[in-house]
């Protein structure tokens, strides 16, 4: 599996490119600005790009999605929470050939397979992706923070419950975050103060 991170527009979004190596099968995980750069190394290394996955339904997120699955053919996905037709918060107005996943839904990659957990919070319609040891969990969960829950549909609450199940993940996984540096879950666990504040106040524990 490889990895690929660009941080694009204005809030420097990560937008992650991941590709299995043998077949060149590709997923690109929040195409949110600059749809030429994704579309330049897509082009560049000859990948095949079947899937376009939007962790979050957040313009920063969400910017270049359709002219990168327009221009590569790909299958769009997005939480359904996270859509709004003429959208006046801040969420994907989406185009026709939309399509729609959530928790529990997998898909392949060539040799790779990506599955899906529904972590709302930062929004309602917020997923975390999961594919072999690496965790795409756009702004559920940041080194060393959490996404912010007080725009249109966030609740800190519903957060805490999200970054408990994150948590609760067996074993260790690299942690790529919709913002900044990468991590692990494991650091996270150990130092991250609102995913230790969410498993001492974890409700019905």
């Amino acid at each position: 599996m490889l990895i690929k991170d660009f941080q694009v527009g204005t809030l420097q979004t990560n937008c992650y490119i991941v590709t299995d190596e043998n077949t060149l099968e590709t997923a690109v995980i929040d195409p949110g600005a600059e749809a030429a750069v994704i579309l330049n190394y897509v082009e560049a290394n000859k990948l095949k790009v079947k899937y376009v996955f939007l962790t979050h339904g957040h313009g920063d997120h969400t910017g270049a999605a359709a002219e990168v699955t327009e221009s590569t053919g790909a299958e769009l996905f997005i939480n359904e929470k996270d859509v709004e037709k003429g959208s006046v918060h801040f969420l994907f107005d989406p185009p026709e050939y939309i399509k729609y996943y959530g928790e529990g839904d997998t898909f392949k990659c060539g040799a790779l397979e990506f599955k899906v957990m529904e972590t709302p919070g930062h929004s309602a319609g917020s997923v975390s992706i999961v594919c072999e040891n690496a965790l795409f969990c756009g702004d559920t969960l940041f080194r060393d923070s959490c996404g912010r829950t007080d725009l249109y549909g966030g609740s800190m609450r519903t957060l805490l419950r999200s970054l408990q199940r994150l948590h609760d993940l067996p074993g260790d996984y690299e942690t790529y975050p919709g913002h900044a540096d990468s991590t692990t879950l494991e650091r996270e666990r150990r130092f991250n103060y609102y995913m230790r504040y969410a498993m001492d106040n974890a409700d019905g524990r």
